[in-house]
């Protein structure tokens, strides 16, 4: 397994200044961003899609610090009711399946996206109950109508380019847990996965142990965040998780994302390795670091520091003492 790293907080770094620091600090692979809420930074999508020479130059500088790209991440909301939010998001997706075709990259990390709760609604509606009933209904129209015929679509591109989708499984979008990820998966083709991150799943109550077997078991995860979340009972228990206190307002949110090792301990993180280990998933553990509560250089360090304890180097040895 490899150590990796979403880029965006070393924004303020070029990606060459970002690639040396990483190097230095452990890392194995990256996951710059290429559009949507990610930005693209390090790796301006236009500039390098169909360009064999810029390609070149940026294999060359990923072989001089020994990083590999893991995935290429757009997040944003290709099923939006609003069209021109919709086409720049889908536009985003596309094209960054054929960049990462080019560039022998595996894997797309995105949301699902969330449409509106009818054809003639203006936002996205996050539904999570069933009754009344036109919230049922609603549901139903945003898969059966919007979401299916969409990402269906998608998935023929990318096997087309034959790159995996990794869906982020995240709320307020269509798909936030693994029943969810699964029903999408059926309905598309094999291409369409899980980019799973087990921040979104901790707060929800998902036991993500679980949830790596559940999706392991239909080979669904194509790639792997790893970032922590942190609940905190004294605020949870008065108003519950569904939080929508400021992010900047540590002391009276009912959960924060956090470092690895700073929401579960060390012997979580090696049972989480070990589950995926299992399942059959060697590839990046790729940190996400959004923990307000340390600078992105120490929340990085110590994340790739925890992990390195954690993550298996190697492929298993044979089970001689099982003869």
């Amino acid at each position: 397994m490899d150590i990796g790293v979403h880029t965006p907080p070393l924004y303020g770094k070029s990606l060459e200044e970002a690639l040396a620091y990483l190097d230095g600090i452990g890392v194995d692979a990256v996951e710059p961003g290429v559009g949507g809420h990610p930005g693209d930074t390090h790796l301006p999508r236009e500039e390098y899609l169909d360009d064999e020479e810029a390609q070149a130059e940026l294999q060359d500088v990923l072989d001089e610090h020994d990083v590999r790209i893991s995935a290429l991440a757009t997040h944003n909301n290709p099923i939006h009711p609003d069209e021109g939010t919709a086409n720049r998001a889908d536009r985003e997706l596309r094209e960054a399946i054929a960049l990462a075709d080019q560039l022998d990259v595996n894997a797309v990390t995105t949301f699902s996206g969330l449409p509106a709760g009818g054809p003639n609604d203006e936002v996205p509606n996050w539904i999570t109950a069933p009754w009344p009933s036109e919230h049922a209904d609603a549901h139903e129209y945003q898969w059966e109508e919007v979401a299916i015929p969409y990402w269906q679509d998608i998935a023929e591109h990318a096997t087309d380019h034959g790159v995996n989708v990794a869906i982020e499984m995240h709320p307020n979008m269509l798909v936030y847990e693994p029943h969810g990820l699964l029903r999408l998966r059926e309905s598309t083709n094999e291409r369409i996965g899980a980019n799973f991150d087990p921040s979104h799943l901790y707060w929800q109550g998902i036991d993500v142990t679980e949830a790596i077997r559940l999706l392991g078991d239909h080979d669904a995860i194509h790639h792997f965040h790893a970032k922590d979340t942190k609940v905190y009972d004294a605020n949870a228990r008065e108003k519950g998780v569904l939080d929508t206190t400021s992010y900047t307002d540590e002391p009276n949110r009912s959960w924060l994302f956090r470092s690895i090792g700073y929401g579960h301990g060390e012997d979580h993180w090696k049972d989480v390795v070990s589950t995926l280990r299992m399942v059959g998933y060697d590839g990046a553990l790729s940190i996400e670091h959004e923990d307000s509560l340390t600078s992105s250089s120490e929340g990085l360090e110590k994340a790739v520091d925890v992990l390195q304890r954690v993550v298996f180097e190697t492929m298993p040895g044979e089970a001689y003492w099982a003869e």
